[in-house]
């Protein structure tokens, strides 16, 4: 099989590895920017630590998201794209998927985006190809995780997820490092969160609801509200629970020190003039994060998602938590291997036939749980379950 890869940054690199070291069956990947010195450093560092034989299934060309035709061109010529550009082109390029008759999956990370490539059910199924969103670590690979806990119970009552990327050494003043576009990061911090409350399907803002989080090894951190990670969660999960929401881990003090910032309108795309000149807060303030904050730094991926519910007769409570970190030998980051890893699974699967149904559909719908979470194993990527009984009705 043949698969693009759109964007050569941090993900792209992450994906395109994936798919040369991991993927015996796939014969070649294509790896596609428009930045040329973006495109040209991660194929030298793809050629670096892949074998002889791998570098003979790798071919790069530049390629502007916004050039339709070309899009449509080069999505002609393989079996599956996988989308790691900024979550805005997405919707445009599932489309350009459909006429090129590829399947599609990407990072996602905007409600507001997924819900439109989802529109596009009818548009897929006619073409015999699948579109599928949000196939990252979160919105992603926890989607899958959070079926699988649900699946341990006759009914369910719950569902909490709970995601980090943290750097190992932690730098003042944000106790942050970038592991993914800044852009990705303002966004979730920013839009309001979906979750399930009592029920009923809510929005509430995020950086709010402040709670306290334990892993082994590591001092208390904190979790916070933030979009996009329940993402499609909320409606399969619809009227089947009484609540679900996810929230992002931070080391602590994290939230209070960012959301001071989005306070002061920082993060407001609205133009202000500054000494006769428009400006956008924003952007200025993401040029200042990428100036300011370290990046790729050895990092840890925390994962953790609890479900709820009843089981003969038992009240019970089915964790499962992952503790991933930076790989010294191959320089990958524990976010680049939980987010362009499962990415590059669900890829495969579809370039090879093996979803549920064709179409428009989120991966929690489309996808085989013990088949996905196996190849997650097969990459060294941990899950640790446990299931704790915690009364009799």
């Amino acid at each position: 099989m043949k698969i693009l890869v759109f964007g050569a940054g941090r993900m792209g690199f992450g994906a395109a590895f994936d798919l040369l070291v991991n993927s015996p069956s796939v014969e070649k990947v294509i790896l596609a920017d428009s930045d040329p010195a973006v495109l040209e450093r991660t194929f030298a560092r793809l050629n670096s630590l892949i074998g002889p034989e791998a570098k003979n299934r790798i071919e790069r060309v530049q390629l502007d998201a916004s050039d339709q035709n070309e899009v449509v061109r080069w999505f002609a010529e393989v079996d599956a794209v996988i989308s790691c550009v900024n979550y805005w082109f997405n919707a445009g390029l599932a489309r350009a998927a459909i006429i090129a008759g590829c399947n599609f999956c990407d990072l996602g990370g905007n409600n507001t985006i997924v819900d439109e490539e989802l529109s596009l059910d009818k548009q897929a199924l006619e073409a015999g190809i699948n579109i599928i969103p949000d196939c990252g670590l979160a919105p992603g690979m926890v989607s899958i995780l959070a079926v699988s806990a649900a699946s341990e119970f006759d009914g369910l009552e719950s569902i909490k997820i709970r995601v980090g990327g943290l750097p190992q050494d932690p730098k003042p003043p944000l106790d942050y490092q970038l592991t993914f576009a800044v852009e990705g990061l303002i966004n979730e911090y920013i839009e309001p969160a979906r979750i399930i409350r009592d029920g009923k399907i809510l929005q509430v803002e995020s950086m709010t609801e402040i709670e306290e989080v334990h892993f082994e090894g590591f001092e208390p951190l904190e979790a916070f509200q933030t979009s996009g990670g329940t993402s499609t969660l909320i409606n399969t999960f619809a009227g089947k629970l009484h609540s679900l929401d996810y929230k992002t881990i931070r080391y602590r003090g994290h939230c209070e020190k960012f959301k001071t910032m989005i306070d002061l309108g920082l993060c407001s795309s609205n133009p202000i003039s500054l000494d006769g000149n428009q400006i956008k807060p924003r952007k200025f303030f993401a040029s200042l994060l990428e100036r300011n904050l370290p990046a790729d730094e050895p990092d840890v991926v925390l994962v953790r998602v609890e479900a709820r519910g009843n089981r003969d007769g038992k009240t019970g409570q089915s964790r499962l938590d992952i503790v991933d970190r930076f790989d010294t030998e191959t320089g990958l980051s524990a976010m680049m291997r939980t987010t362009a890893f499962p990415a590059s699974i669900i890829a495969q699967q579809m370039a090879q036939g093996k979803t549920k149904r064709r179409g428009a559909v989120p991966q929690e719908l489309a996808i085989s749980v013990d088949e996905f979470l196996s190849e997650l194993e097969r990459r060294n990527i941990r899950i640790k379950r446990s299931f704790q009984t915690l009364d009799s009705n």
